[in-house]
């Protein structure tokens, strides 16, 4: 493996994200051609087949399905010397990484990012959205925000508020469910809750929300899709008062039931060195603070 360039496991990782040598190759912005010589370069070099040709595409084999999360752990690592290496002087240019979970990441962070968009415009932000923990630690990410207190070595946080969370319905729901006078009569009515993830329904039973054998009438584990169907009326549900009011959902018991959830901000403590990182975190931790007040 000493021999093999880093440019052909590239092509190596695009063809697993793209599923063919074209979409690679758009994915690097290099032609087909050069993609398949760096193909060809690393499985020769390996002495093993990599991909099977089918009328499809190319199916990764076994090998390479073993070797994908290396791969990935390489090119986060590449990613991060580059953003590293890329640090100037001008908070206006380079990349900042950013990662959050999905329901944070679509409802709340972009228009939180706005105003240091617009100041800084030729600087890119890379916004990661996935409900995993990228290591900040070993900065897979420039910078996290986590409904969880990060516990990572070497990591400087700060607590931006709380998002409180209460009960919420739609117009439309209410008008034909009618408002539960009680938390017991709001689990006879349709609820939307998860599905297949034990830690929220842990959750939810903590608070008082609901029993531990509590099955739910939409039943979902994306926060998001939880988010669509309180919106369309589909049954009652949890939501950050902020995001309810943006969609004009309406409180249910609100004098009885609601919980806080803090909201962390995370980086590593050696990216305060960098100006473009450290001006983007100082941004966005204001921004959240005023948002959650």
């Amino acid at each position: 493996m000493s021999g093999l360039e880093w440019e052909s496991q590239r092509v190596f990782l695009a063809v697993l994200r793209s599923g063919s040598l074209s979409g690679a190759a758009k994915l690097l912005g290099i032609a087909q051609a050069t993609a398949r010589r760096r193909l060809d370069s690393l499985e020769a070099g390996l002495g093993l087949k990599l991909f099977t040709r089918t009328s499809t595409g190319l199916v990764p084999t076994e090998t390479a399905r073993g070797l994908v999360q290396h791969v990935e752990s390489m090119a986060l690592a590449a990613d991060a010397f580059n953003r590293m290496a890329s640090a100037e002087t001008d908070v206006s240019r380079g990349t900042v990484r950013l990662t959050s979970s999905a329901f944070l990441g679509v409802e709340v962070l972009p228009g939180l990012m706005r105003d240091f968009h617009y100041q800084h415009p030729a600087l890119k932000l890379q916004i990661s959205i996935t409900d995993s923990l990228e290591d900040i630690a070993r900065q897979e990410s420039d910078i996290a925000v986590r409904l969880v207190r990060p516990r990572e070595a070497e990591v400087l946080v700060r607590r931006t508020g709380a998002l409180r969370v209460g009960l919420y319905a739609s117009a439309q729901c209410l008008e034909r469910y009618g408002e539960p006078a009680s938390l017991e009569a709001l689990r006879r009515a349709p609820m939307i809750g998860p599905d297949r993830r034990s830690a929220d329904l842990r959750r939810l039973v903590e608070v008082g929300l609901c029993e531990p054998d509590q099955t739910f009438s939409i039943a979902t584990d994306d926060h998001l899709a939880q988010l669509a169907a309180l919106r369309h009326g589909l049954g009652f549900g949890l939501c950050p008062a902020t995001v309810a009011a943006t969609y004009g959902l309406i409180p249910v018991l609100a004098d009885s039931f609601g919980f806080d959830v803090d909201v962390w901000i995370a980086m590593h403590n050696d990216l305060r060195k960098v100006r473009r990182i450290a001006k983007a975190f100082e941004a966005l931790a204001e921004a959240l603070t005023l948002y959650l007040d």
